[in-house]
């Protein structure tokens, strides 16, 4: 999954112009990308490319800056997550961050991708004044 994200990068970085770093602060933005593609109403079928390319990236994010690894799912987490690969952390937990864009995609801003990696610490991100989220720096 690793080059499947790198090349995901570098098509979006040329195309867009997406500033995908592999930060956690970026994880917002493949937030923001997904609340786009869901603002047109699209048939997944048609935008399955691209959330498995966030998917992809936002494991990768967790790799880089927590310490996963990739792994293949056995038949159980397979059948649990409806995909064949995640991501399991230094504690032995298994994740699944393609699945987590989907489901962003599927039931909107309450399944953000930049909150679920934060609380895989046990962390949320601080609340400004007046309720609003700031981002956190990881």
């Amino acid at each position: 999954m690793q080059s499947y994200a790198a090349g995901f990068v570098t098509e979006m970085s040329e195309r867009s112009r997406l500033p995908l770093d592999y930060t956690v602060a970026s994880l917002r933005l493949v937030d923001l990308v997904v609340d786009g593609l869901r603002r047109n109403r699209p048939v997944r079928a048609g935008v399955d490319r691209v959330l498995r390319g966030l998917g992809a990236y936002t494991g990768e994010v967790m790799v880089r800056r927590a310490g996963a690894r990739w792994v293949d799912l056995d038949d159980g987490q397979r059948e649990m997550f409806g995909q064949t690969v995640g991501v399991r952390m230094p504690d032995g937990r298994v994740w699944n961050p393609l699945g987590k864009v989907v489901k962003r995609f599927e039931d909107g801003p309450g399944e953000s991708v930049e909150r679920f990696y934060l609380l895989l610490h046990g962390r949320q991100p601080p609340r400004a004044r007046g309720g609003a989220i700031q981002r956190a720096a990881c």
